[in-house]
Order: structure tokens, then sequence, then C-alpha cells
């Protein structure tokens, strides 16, 4: 979803020709449909991508979409990943990403914000959707913002649903949708959750991004509240999202 609404935000702005990579059993094939080029290829092939970017000329790129958390223990690096990850005193999203850039800047590819094209879709501040918050709800979110910030400083996870002042799921490398299925089952009804950026983030990689899954999932999960960054957090689909949330009585706001 997330890479065919870039493309086609990409074309709205009068981006000629658009070109793509896509990885295997990652990316959703419909993406070829919106661009003009599209190379597949496994995660890891770093070599491979580069020398894609330069024979077509390219000199601007954006990352969109993410890679299943599994995957990342079923790599098949080339040599150009394994000589990066030697390098790495830390391996994590931010700290890979941000090699793969250094990388990228040496055949003159500049890596842009990931919101891109899609800054429309940046959650605004204030109530989105949903019923105005309780008191407890907003403390919830106050105490629980206070708690994701220092997950995501930590590295850790974006993430965390809250219910009555109790902390009762933090995301760790499950992503947010398991988190926020452990964190329903855990509170039962009327959680809170909140998701943030992290301190200093990188807006080029890793942005907080809420789409049409993530609310069906909360809605199912017995959440009630959904807390994000405003300016921030890309909301994909933002009407339809906020329909769907405004549909499952769900109270989504921007902070």
């Amino acid at each position: 979803m997330y890479p065919r609404l870039l493309a086609d935000g990409a074309r709205k702005a009068g981006v000629e020709k658009i070109v793509a990579t896509a990885f295997i059993d990652e990316t959703d094939p419909v993406l070829e449909q919106h661009v003009d080029v599209l190379e597949w290829m496994r995660v890891g092939q770093l070599g491979r991508l580069l020398k894609f970017f330069h024979s077509h000329g390219i000199h601007h790129a954006i990352m969109a979409g993410q890679i299943a958390p599994k995957n990342l223990f079923d790599l098949r690096p080339d040599l150009k990943v394994l000589m990066l990850l030697g390098k790495l005193k830390q391996r994590n999203a931010e700290s890979i990403f941000a090699a793969i850039a250094d990388e990228l800047a040496k055949i003159d590819v500049d890596l842009l914000p990931s919101t891109t094209f899609l800054e429309d879709s940046l959650a605004p501040p204030g109530l989105i959707a949903g019923p105005k918050l309780s008191s407890r709800q907003e403390h919830d979110v106050e105490l629980g913002w206070n708690v994701a910030k220092e997950i995501a400083r930590l590295d850790i996870g974006q993430t965390i649903i809250i219910k009555n002042g109790t902390i009762v799921a933090v995301e760790a490398l499950e992503g947010t949708n398991e988190a926020i299925k452990r964190g329903g089952t855990l509170a039962r009804e009327e959680a809170v959750m909140v998701k943030v950026s992290k301190p200093n983030q990188d807006m080029r990689f890793d942005v907080p991004v809420i789409g049409m899954e993530t609310i069906r999932i909360a809605a199912e999960s017995g959440v009630r509240v959904i807390a994000i960054e405003a300016g921030k957090t890309l909301l994909l689909e933002r009407e339809a999202v906020a329909n769907l949330a405004e549909t499952a009585r769900i109270s989504m706001v921007g902070r």
C-alpha cells in the first residue's frame, strides 16, 4: 500500500519516470502497475540495488514499505551487505538504513524523506476521528507517550498499549500490529494505543505509519484510543483510515 501511494503521489507531483525496486515475498506485485520500471530482488542484494540505480541514472530515492521482521533472520546477504554489516557496532533499523543511505550517496543517490509526495497524509494535531477522550484516556495517553518515547529512544519499538495507568504491551521486533493483538488480549477491552516517532527521528526511514489494517486490528483487539505523533506519522489513505476509526468508535488523536 505505502509504495503504491508513494508512486501515485510522485506521479501527481509531476515526476515523469518512476523506477522502483521490489523485494520478493515482501512487495505487493500491484506496484508494477504504478511505476515505469520495476526490478525484483531479494532482501540483502545491496550490490544489485546500487548497480540497478546507477544503470538507470537515478539520483533521488525514497524508502517505502517494510520488511517482515521474521525475514531479517533469513537474509541472503551479498558481499556488499556483509561488508556493510561488518562495519556496524550496533545492528538496528536506524544504523543499517543509515549505512545504506551512505552507500547510495557514494553513487550520487540522495535518499529523500519517506514522507516526500505524501505530506498531505501526515497526521494533524487534535482529534482526527471518534469520540472525545475521557479524562482517564487522556491520562493514559500522557503516561503512554512518555513510555513510548523512552522505548523509542532505546530503539526497542515505537508503540505501547496501556490501560488504566498500566502498560500492558511494549512493541519490539514483532511490529505494531502484533503488539496491538498481544496488548488487546491482555487488556481485554478499553485499551489505549500510543505510537510515536523516535527522538531525533530520521525522516528518511522508519517513519511511523498507520493504515487500514492497523485500525482493523485495533478494533478487533478492543483498542478504544489511538494516539499518534502529529506531523511525523503517515496515515495511509487518510480519509478512509479516519472513516474506519469513526465507524469502529475508536478515538484517533494527533499529539
